[in-house]
């Protein structure tokens, strides 16, 4: 591990390039609606819903102008207004005007209802259609013989409000998606490409590996890359959740999508848009939104359901009234308005709409969540296992002492041969030696036979010489003696340099705790949350962490494959484990622990082990997260309680279970029930938010 100095490149983790965008949502109800999941079709996601809201819209005020003379024609209205309205063909006028209605208005219904026979999976667009087409064929029969009132008016303003309903609903839904289609927006469509002539426009998505572009002052950065050429402070919020600007200096990476401050550079591109953080991010939050955790996958259950009991409750319905003597008319009615009351609207978007939320406010935070439940299931936990290098701590490591235990070397050959071993290691004690190798001007040689010693350190020769750099646990392991009068401060982190066997000296680094972790540590004992250090470092340094942030306890010089058993013995003991590591050296953790949450900086964001992933090292993001996913699962269950509570409170109404005490819902009704539970599903969807 990265306190063990174990070596394991820290390299960047390719995710597939893959889907740009897919808001998901809305194939729970609108089965007419084509999903583009591409970004590089012609019509875009969004469009693609922006136009089916038009549609909707569209066909809204055409019924709605529609609507107004059937009611003026129907009987049952002109007795309520005291109205007579009476011509030669007066009905089959309103039969003509409520056929248009009927096929125009219903349309996306029962087109919708052949796509889920089709499909042979009925839901809501099944219910919508069948009672649309119950209550227009019963009201034709009564135009051309069969005796009975219709029912055009209560079919037309059925209709109408449907096709309103689905309208706010949509909106609703879209706006819940928004905030992964900001996400895309990000990456700025053209770039600054430097050529040996002249700085020519390009657009991004031709951009590829080792090109050169500039970003001017207040721009887009329009590729991930390392700066070549000048610096400037980078506004990173929008993808990593970090409010301050970032200082980035030459050699340093940039992210595609980062708004720059007021200077001008120049960036080395590292890979094609496809494969940038961004494209990354939108894939992993795509991918989330469409996969089903426990909760969705209870909710659909529960919606399938739903869909018999209306057709069986209305079906039931209609035979009661009828064989209890009331008219064929009154039957019909009360049946329609059961199915329409019950369709599993809100019941089916209850779920749906959080997850689009959440997953794309996630995203914005710098919290990508590739593993649903994991995430639902972060309101569990009751311990999370720190491990400490970059995480609690900066996880930038400095030189702070080089001693000699050999009159043969002196300190700047010690470093020299350490630095030859650590130059192709991106490991936070590699870094540091690499540093201060550098500030002594030091040349690095070059290293042969290079092979890691797992969670022990390295080997390699060097100009003839085997040396090594190790930790204090290979010295144990191997009986070798730790120097005489070795010390190591609390805060230090030792490795030790061994020529041809030899023992010839050790480096000491230091580590400095990260600011944000005694207030992430204090407000998980406030959640009742236990806080363990897990760390191949040694005992002091462990422990001298542990107690400066307040930590319950801490478990030290722990080798990679101890720490799983570790996590092992936690859940053996009836607790619900979260790990956060860096995804590579930590993986058999992270993939035992009952949550793995993978943490590292800029592009690294696809540790395979982990569910969860956090885009910056900050433990405070740790607990952002915590609390955000039981803020999620809240809103999760509060939409489809009230689902399940509207539908057994209006199902009896719409049932006529008080009409002996005059109260009766008619078919328009019922649709402005299930329309506003929809929508109160969708509003309260749309109040989640992130707590920094």
């Amino acid at each position: 591990m990265k306190g063990q100095h174990d070596h394991i490149p820290m390299g960047e983790h390719k995710m597939p390039a893959g889907k740009q965008v897919a808001h998901n949502v809305d194939s729970m109800d609108h089965s007419t609606m084509k999903h583009s999941s591409d970004a590089h079709m012609e019509m875009s996601e969004h469009d693609h819903h922006a136009m089916m809201i038009a549609d909707f819209k569209k066909r809204f005020y055409v019924v709605l102008v529609l609507t107004i003379p059937v009611m003026l024609l129907s009987m049952q209205i002109q007795q309520w207004l005291h109205l007579e309205i009476d011509f030669k063909g007066a009905s089959y006028v309103l039969f003509a005007l409520a056929s248009v209605i009927f096929v125009y208005g219903g349309w996306p219904f029962l087109s919708g209802w052949m796509s889920e026979m089709k499909a042979k999976n009925p839901g809501m667009m099944t219910l919508i259609g069948f009672a649309i087409t119950v209550a227009y064929a019963y009201s034709t029969a009564t135009v051309f013989g069969l005796k009975g009132m219709d029912f055009f008016w209560e079919l037309a303003t059925l209709i109408l409000i449907m096709l309103l309903g689905h309208w706010i609903e949509m909106r609703s839904v879209m706006g819940a998606s928004n905030e992964l289609e900001l996400l895309v927006q990000l990456m700025p469509a053209d770039a600054h490409m430097v050529m040996a002539d002249k700085v020519h426009d390009v657009k991004t998505d031709t951009l590829k590996e080792n090109d050169v572009i500039l970003i001017k002052p207040g721009e887009k950065v329009a590729a991930d890359g390392v700066i070549l050429e000048g610096e400037s402070y980078l506004n990173e919020s929008m993808l990593t959740g970090e409010s301050k600007p970032v200082k980035k200096v030459k050699g340093d990476k940039v992210i595609a999508g980062s708004i720059n401050g007021n200077n001008s550079f120049k960036v080395t591109v590292s890979h094609a848009a496809k494969d940038s953080y961004l494209s990354q991010v939108v894939k992993l939050v795509d991918d989330a939104q469409k996969s089903k955790s426990q909760t969705q996958l209870l909710a659909d259950t529960a919606a399938k359901w739903l869909t018999v009991i209306a057709l069986v409750t209305g079906i039931g319905t209609f035979l009661y009234w009828y064989l209890t003597g009331q008219t064929l008319a009154f039957a019909m009615e009360r049946m329609v308005t059961v199915i329409v009351i019950c369709c599993p609207h809100a019941l089916g978007l209850a779920v749906p709409l959080v997850v689009a939320k959440s997953t794309a406010l996630s995203a914005k935070h710098g919290l990508l969540i590739k593993n649903r439940t994991a995430f639902e299931n972060s309101r569990k936990i009751t311990t999370i296992v720190f491990d400490k290098t970059g995480t609690l701590t900066v996880g930038k490591f400095e030189v702070s002492k080089i001693v000699l235990l050999d009159k043969e070397v002196d300190k700047n050959e010690l470093i020299r041969l350490a630095s030859a071993l650590e130059q192709n290691s991106e490991h936070p004690i590699a870094t540091g030696i690499l540093q201060k190798t550098k500030d002594l001007k030091i040349t690095i040689p070059k290293a042969e036979n290079f092979r890691a010693i797992t969670g022990q350190g390295v080997e390699a020769t060097v100009a003839g010489k085997n040396i090594m750099v190790v930790s204090p646990g290979y010295l144990k392991e191997n009986k070798l003696s730790l120097p005489d009068g070795f010390t190591a401060n609390d805060t230090e982190t030792v490795v030790f340099v061994l020529i041809d066997k030899k023992l010839s000296g050790y480096i000491a680094l230091s580590d400095e705790i990260r600011p944000e972790s005694a207030e992430a540590i204090r407000t998980l004992k406030q959640e009742s949350i236990k806080s363990i250090l897990l760390t191949g470092d040694n005992n002091k340094v462990a422990g001298s962490v542990s107690k400066t942030l307040g930590m319950d306890s801490f478990i030290a010089e722990v080798l990679p494959h101890q720490k799983l058993e570790k996590i092992k013995e936690l859940q053996q003991k009836g607790e619900f484990v979260a790990m956060t590591g860096d995804g590579v050296n930590d993986a058999p953790a992270l993939a035992q622990a009952d949550i793995g949450i993978a943490v590292g900086s800029g592009s690294d964001i696809a540790a395979e082990t982990a569910g969860i992933v956090l885009v910056n090292s900050n433990p405070k993001d740790i607990v952002s997260l915590i609390l955000f996913g039981r803020a999620t699962y809240r809103k999760m269950v509060q939409n489809l309680a009230w689902a399940t509570g509207y539908n057994v409170i209006t199902l009896p109404l719409a049932a006529g279970v008080l009409y002996n005490q005059g109260m009766v819902l008619s078919p328009a009704a019922g649709a402005v029930l299930m329309t506003v539970s929809t929508v109160v599903v969708a509003i309260n969807a749309s109040l989640l938010k992130v707590k920094a």
